[in-house]
């Protein structure tokens, strides 16, 4: 009867994830300046009305983690106190930048700083000036810092310690119920609402992507950048991330992850060395020394006093998208993180993804604001008008641009396949009851409802709309993440601690 009541939950999740994700979609397809137009308006509506919350809400979530990281609960294993981590550290850190985040920071790695250099973020700040550099550095390692990736971790947290230290399943559901208990109708509406945003965020970021490599192409090889080009692009990247996902997390997922990795430390040795090398160690350690003294600042900036949208624009915007994006990315956190302390999770997931951003940054977002300090190359007025061809641009002022330009564009490719293959592993066990195996049938169904959703809505003009009505989901979500922090700490408060860390025995199996 149990499993009868599961399959009927499991079956409803999946119905009405699929009719949501499919109504959006025709109605971002059929009608996409009317979708647009609503999703903008809710978009603003939630972002100015509660872009305090948004901030407040993360700022909390970074000082829990990081006081809980320091605590006595730190030694907790997410597993059984003799288990040990299932990937070495590499590996680990390499899936950890296949959620999603790897191509985003290829994106923006150039494009958020020169897009702060050309408009800086304070008023009476003259643009493409020293000053502005100095800000657009120390601002560009704030939003790619701890604060993005302290979302991630208390959601993968929160699922991981229920899956793998309770033996429960990996639904964002399932992590709440210390607080929310077995309510079934808002069990089904969370799942379903994961789900959707998930699906949605994805496929916008394939859409997004394709864009960015159909740019780099056409500036290297001269190839228009034409539909037909894109939806082969996706068709490729379908086919490539299937044979990923299906062949299991262990395999696919994990090799691609490692090869991505691998590829974009090359390319940032490359670029570091034969780049202005010692004025990237300088705006390297110049703006992290900005960014750590206006922590606080800029993760409670707001400015009521004078009116302005940039921070709710840009720092509001990246929080409203990494908590719309933080159940998949959390459940994919919490499922490669089985076998690690709480604190080895929470500095791994805090701490080293933001550094290396910080890193990535500094030297491809370095080297573009030293060529326009110095050599007037005008980097920064050609994003402003195409932020997807930041890269590409930077790479004229480099010796071998044309094969540095072909390495990105395949880097771009991969880290999208690894973002969609551990979105379709995700989603199959999201849509299977919190399964950690699901059925390859599933994984086949969500990725290619992605592809589809993606290609109908670039075809269509619809991918800007489908991601404002997506980032919408920030809202609700935001309250969920206050209940999973509530959660926790039940949780930890009735947890035995492992011997030698508190003199108690750990219970009995």
């Amino acid at each position: 009867m149990q499993k009868q009541n599961n399959a009927q939950k499991t079956g409803v999740v999946m119905l009405l994830s699929a009719s949501m994700v499919l109504a959006l979609a025709a109605a971002g397809a059929l009608w996409p300046d009317d979708f647009g137009a609503v999703a903008k308006r809710l978009l603003l509506s939630t972002t100015t009305n509660f872009g305090w919350f948004y901030l407040l809400t993360v700022f909390v979530i970074v000082i829990f983690l990081l006081g809980l990281a320091l605590s006595r609960h730190g030694s907790i294993r997410l597993g059984p106190d003799g288990s040990r981590p299932e990937f070495p550290l590499f590996t680990w850190i390499a899936m950890l930048f296949s959620a999603g985040f790897g191509a985003g920071l290829v994106f923006w790695g150039v494009a958020e700083p020169m897009s702060h250099f050309f408009t800086p973020p304070f008023p009476g700040m003259d643009p493409q000036s020293a000053p502005a550099a100095r800000v657009a550095m120390g601002y560009s390692f704030f939003h790619w810092g701890i604060s993005q990736w302290s979302v991630f971790a208390l959601t993968g947290l929160g699922i991981g310690f229920m899956q793998f230290r309770k033996g429960r399943d990996g639904l964002v559901s399932t992590a709440l119920e210390p607080v929310v208990g077995k309510r079934q109708g808002i069990r089904t509406a969370v799942d379903v609402l994961a789900v959707v945003a998930t699906v949605m965020g994805i496929a916008t970021s394939l859409g997004l992507g394709v864009l960015q490599i159909s740019g780099g192409l056409q500036l290297v090889t001269g190839w228009t950048g034409s539909l037909k080009m894109q939806l082969l692009v996706i068709a490729v990247m379908f086919a490539a991330y299937m044979l990923s996902s299906t062949s299991g997390l262990h395999r696919g997922i994990r090799w691609l992850s490692n090869v991505n990795l691998g590829l974009c430390l090359a390319l940032l040795l490359f670029v570091f060395i034969a780049g202005p090398t010692v004025f990237v160690l300088n705006a390297f350690t110049l703006g992290l020394g900005d960014y750590l003294s206006h922590f606080v600042e800029y993760s409670l900036r707001l400015t009521p006093y004078r009116g302005g949208t940039w921070v709710r624009d840009w720092t509001i915007f990246y929080w409203a998208w990494a908590i719309a994006w933080s159940p998949f990315v959390g459940a994919f956190v919490a499922r490669v993180s089985r076998g690690r302390t709480i604190r080895e999770f929470i500095v791994g997931v805090l701490v080293v993804p933001p550094a290396i951003a910080c890193v990535w940054i500094a030297t491809f977002g370095g080297m573009a604001l030293h060529e326009d300090l110095n050599h007037a190359a005008g980097i920064a007025a050609v994003v402003d008008r195409d932020v997807a061809v930041a890269l590409f641009t930077l790479y004229r002022h480099l010796p071998l641009g044309e094969l540095l330009s072909m390495l990105s564009i395949l880097l771009i490719f991969i880290f999208l396949v690894t973002s969609a293959d551990s979105a379709t592993y995700i989603l199959a066990g999201m849509a299977s009851g919190g399964n950690p195996d699901p059925r390859q049938s599933l994984k086949l169904f969500w990725g290619m409802m992605m592809s589809v959703v993606a290609a109908v809505l670039l075809a269509a003009g619809g991918l800007s709309s489908l991601q404002t009505a997506s980032l919408v989901a920030a809202l609700p979500f935001t309250l969920l993440l206050i209940l999973m922090m509530a959660a926790l700490i039940r949780l930890l408060r009735a947890e035995a601690l492992p011997e030698g860390r508190s003199g108690r025995q750990p219970p009995a199996a």
